[in-house]
């Protein structure tokens, strides 16, 4: 069984509504209503629990579904030694910043709590620091299997103090995947171009359709969640096995709170 990285989960997660969602499941059972309560959409709720558990790398919440009830949602003891741990963080933290308060450190320390609005977050492993010139490449593996890279200056490496071996987060917004049938992606004219970027492999698990172009909710062998887009004409499918593709400039590199 994996160990949890509540660690991840904690430090990604207070600084927006991702906690409060696990609160609100755990109050009332059902993630509708955890949504509704966090002012949030249903499909905004889930994408929390998916993100949460990406980072603890255990379950978090466990869903019934049907019955006489209509299903509903309930946390797994993981999810519960979470919110347990978050309530002691949190209470931490207003001691802390009321002290800031008291010296005037307040306000800057308010700002590193930062927002992101990058929808896929994967924990990573440091694996090969490449320097070339102003820019480095930093590889990380993803489970250990796959692998997916970020291009970013020396600067930004030497003040995150990176180093192989180190744990990560790697970000990159859904609208800079792409997504295409594994098929597909390879051979034709553009498979060289696309080898010098990430290539992700996974199976479909969601799909929202769209003319101008389909949402796609991709899972990796190593129990992760990506979420690109792919063009309509493709008609992708729930299981069908598919490559995720991300430039290099286009992920972002942070390291767990």
């Amino acid at each position: 069984m994996a160990s949890p990285r509540f660690g991840d989960a904690l430090g990604h997660g207070m600084s927006d509504k991702r906690i409060d969602i696990l609160r609100g499941i755990a109050r009332s059972g059902s993630i509708s209503q955890a949504a509704r309560d966090a002012s949030v959409s249903y499909k905004a709720a889930w994408q929390a629990v998916a993100t949460l558990t990406n980072l603890a790398g255990v379950p978090l919440v466990a869903r019934a579904v049907g019955g006489s009830g209509g299903g509903g949602a309930s946390l797994t003891a993981h999810g519960v030694q979470l919110l347990d741990m978050a309530d002691a963080l949190d209470a931490a933290r207003r001691v802390v910043q009321a002290q800031g308060a008291a010296s005037g450190a307040g306000t800057a320390a308010a700002r590193l709590a930062g927002r992101t609005s990058m929808r896929n977050q994967l924990p990573v492993v440091v694996s090969a620091i490449e320097t070339a010139g102003r820019v480095v490449r930093v590889v990380m593996d993803i489970g250990g299997r796959q692998r997916i890279a970020a291009r970013i200056t020396r600067e930004s490496t030497e003040l995150l103090g990176l180093a192989e071996g180190l744990p990560a987060i790697a970000l990159c917004k859904a609208t800079a995947v792409r997504i295409e049938a594994a098929a597909s992606s390879r051979g034709g004219a553009g498979s060289a171009r696309r080898r010098t970027g990430n290539r992700i492999e996974g199976v479909v698990v969601g799909v929202a359709r769209d003319a101008g172009g389909d949402e796609i909710t991709m899972a990796l062998e190593e129990g992760l969640r990506v979420v690109g887009f792919a063009e309509h004409s493709a008609g992708l499918r729930g299981r069908q096995r598919v490559v995720a593709s991300v430039d290099e400039a286009g992920v972002v590199v942070a390291l767990p709170g």
